[in-house]
């Protein structure tokens, strides 16, 4: 039940951080600090639709019991990519900043689904 329960509470969070982050990156042209980090990054402006679409779906698929692994894995993936853009910047706090978010979704693929019977 605690197993459940810290997995529901990860689910949760992930799944919350999916939705903010990825309305955030398509609402990049009112935060101007956003777009200016992902320019650091090397992402061009016409790739930042692709990457919002991309977390926003990641939301979508990790709330789906039959998507929620594959959830997960494209969330794992997706922030190795960011880590991987960071230090190809220089930006080693950003990579420092970016591992409990890396965490996070491994944890929960070893978690299982909250409340699924196996």
């Amino acid at each position: 039940m605690i197993k459940s329960i810290i997995s529901l509470a990860l689910l949760l969070a992930s799944v919350y951080l999916a939705f903010k982050h990825g309305w955030d990156t398509l609402n990049y042209k009112k935060h101007p600090e956003s777009l200016k980090m992902m320019n650091e990054l090397g992402i061009s402006e016409a790739m930042i639709p692709v990457f919002g679409g991309l977390t926003l779906l990641i939301g979508v698929l990790l709330l789906i019991p039959k998507t929620f692994f594959l959830g997960n894995v494209l969330n794992a993936l997706s922030i190795v990519v960011i880590m991987a853009l960071a230090v190809r910047a220089g930006n080693f706090k950003m990579v420092a900043m970016e591992i409990p978010f890396l965490i996070m979704p491994l944890v929960l693929i070893w978690l299982k689904y909250p409340f699924l019977k196996s």
